[in-house]
């Protein structure tokens, strides 16, 4: 008998925990009133997906399907896994977009949250993420499927919606995750900012903020992120993912590349450094030929090298980086 009582409250923990669980995110959906984007039904959210028959991707935890709404309009809907988590990246992305409204910050048009059933519903991006666009070019490639100008656009346009989460908003919104695959680009490949599931809150005045933990992509998380010897967590911290990530625009590589020629070339920031004086080599065998595309790369790399430094006291704020990027070359 002790045995089937024990049996029958171990079986109602994880229920009783799931209720608390979904009675915190409907008080949290109930807290934002009007200023929430549309709740949907996950009977709207199959039909709109056609029984979720076009797969656009997977991200982490997360199915990307396309979709269509009832005025035609064209959506991606992200299906959070029933497994995932605690429902924190889920209100996280609500709470995060819901407060924006830039053009370089991808639209959140409404969610769904039934039960165990979780969707995002988001503006549709044709061209998909920067990665798809940057990864294939390489140092040794000729074939670049983006315009020298068009990528430094799309830096700018980062650049710009990092500034705005920083310092546009009422509250202070940091991202955490900066990466070519969490850029998403229109049929005009405007960038924009999507995937706030480890985003952070936090007050304009907080210069430094707590964190329980790391957050992050391995090759983008700032050092004090993970390692407090580095200084405190801030919003320098997405400052520095930005560096690395436009680096990888510049390189057409990732940033850590164990399957190139040269060992030295290994470690991309660390190469292109010692390079930077060497002009002809930031020529990219052939691909830059004009001068005003010799400029803009030479001004990224410079920009994106000062965001990466190790002590985040001495990185630049998104506002200095545009700045930079928008001036000339002394």
């Amino acid at each position: 008998i002790c045995f089937l009582v024990l049996w029958f409250k171990g079986k109602s923990l994880p229920n009783q925990g799931k209720k608390k669980e979904d009675a915190r995110i409907e008080a949290f959906i109930k807290k934002f009133g009007s200023l929430a984007p549309r709740r949907y039904s996950y009977a709207e959210i199959r039909k709109m997906t056609n029984k979720f028959n076009d797969k656009l991707g997977q991200e982490g935890y997360a199915s990307v399907y396309k979709g269509k709404l009832s005025d035609c309009r064209l959506v991606a809907v992200k299906v959070l896994s029933e497994s995932k988590g605690n429902g924190e990246d889920f209100m996280n992305e609500v709470a995060s977009i819901s407060r924006t409204s830039h053009v370089n910050i991808v639209s959140l048009l409404g969610f769904c949250f039934e039960k165990s059933k979780r969707a995002l519903i988001y503006e549709f991006m044709p061209h998909g993420s920067l990665d798809g666009f940057i990864y294939d070019r390489g140092l040794h490639h000729r074939s670049c499927r983006l315009e020298w100008t068009t990528l430094y656009d799309i830096a700018l346009g980062i650049a710009r919606g990092l500034e705005y989460l920083h310092q546009g908003c009422n509250t202070r919104i940091l991202h955490f995750d900066i990466k070519p695959h969490n850029i998403l680009l229109d049929e005009n490949f405007c960038p924009k900012i999507s995937d706030f599931g480890l985003s952070k809150l936090c007050e304009r005045k907080e210069s430094i903020i707590s964190m329980a933990c790391a957050r992050g992509t391995i090759g983008y998380i700032a050092p004090e992120v993970f390692c407090r010897n580095f200084g405190g967590v801030s919003y320098k911290s997405d400052v520095y993912s930005y560096g690395m990530m436009a680096l990888e625009m510049v390189g057409g590589r990732k940033n850590i590349d164990v399957g190139v020629s040269q060992t030295s070339e290994v470690y991309f920031p660390s190469w292109i450094y010692k390079h930077l004086d060497q002009f002809m080599n930031l020529n990219l065998n052939g691909e830059i030929v004009e001068e005003e595309e010799e400029e803009m790369t030479r001004k990224l790399i410079i920009v994106s090298l000062w965001c990466i430094q190790s002590d985040p006291s001495d990185r630049p704020s998104m506002t200095k980086v545009i700045e930079m990027l928008q001036a000339s070359l002394q």
